[in-house]
């Protein structure tokens, strides 16, 4: 099993890409501030999903992972 097969990491993408279509419509005044944030704040948990389950053989690394 891949992480790109888990549950959790489909949704994360998923809301990510939403995340980015909704934040196309924000104000062109908050495009490298707010809008900047918010999209790669939203990039960050699938990564960190997929971090945690390269270390899922580590139950403590494993944890504090998924609570990044």
């Amino acid at each position: 099993m891949k992480f790109q097969d888990l549950f959790a990491y489909q949704k994360s993408v998923t809301l990510s890409m939403q995340i980015f279509e909704i934040s196309k419509k924000f104000p062109k005044e908050e495009t490298y501030s707010l809008t900047d944030q918010i999209r790669r704040s939203s990039r960050s948990v699938s990564a960190a999903i997929a971090e945690a389950y390269r270390k899922r053989n580590y139950p403590r690394h494993f944890a504090s992972k998924l609570t990044d």
